[in-house]
């Protein structure tokens, strides 16, 4: 009879990438951890823009939370309007967007809108 090999747990990879400088909740920490293990990034400036972005993540879900809890709308003495949390995650959402771009994390291009195209694009309309 041959014996079986023993099998021996491995320790996962350490996280690649520094810690946040501060602490993170669960969607900012994984951004956070997601990016780093995409992309390098060692300068103060733009770790602390990045923990920012982090940081708004985790707010805009806390945000979306409540959103759900209390609804879209809400009944008041005037009728029935929209959850003014709606505006602050949409704003934390946009800065987490901007963010992202200005440091240059966000490399996939935008299609350009349907329609037509803007003036001088391709056929010059015959003032040769």
């Amino acid at each position: 009879m041959s014996k079986r090999a023993e099998l021996t747990l491995v320790p996962a990879a350490p996280q690649s990438g520094p810690k946040p400088p501060r602490q993170l909740g669960k969607h900012g920490l994984g951004l956070w951890n997601r990016i780093h293990r995409e992309c390098v990034i060692e300068d103060a400036g733009s770790l602390e823009s990045l923990f920012q972005i982090c940081a708004a993540t985790d707010r805009a879900e806390r945000l979306r939370a409540a959103i759900d809890q209390d609804g879209e709308a809400i009944r008041s003495a005037r009728g029935i309007r929209a959850n003014v949390l709606l505006r602050d995650e949409l704003q934390c959402r946009a800065f987490i967007v901007r963010s992202l771009k200005s440091l240059g994390l966000t490399l996939q291009e935008v299609k350009p809108a349907m329609g037509r195209p803007a003036k001088g694009f391709g056929w010059s309309g015959g003032d040769d």
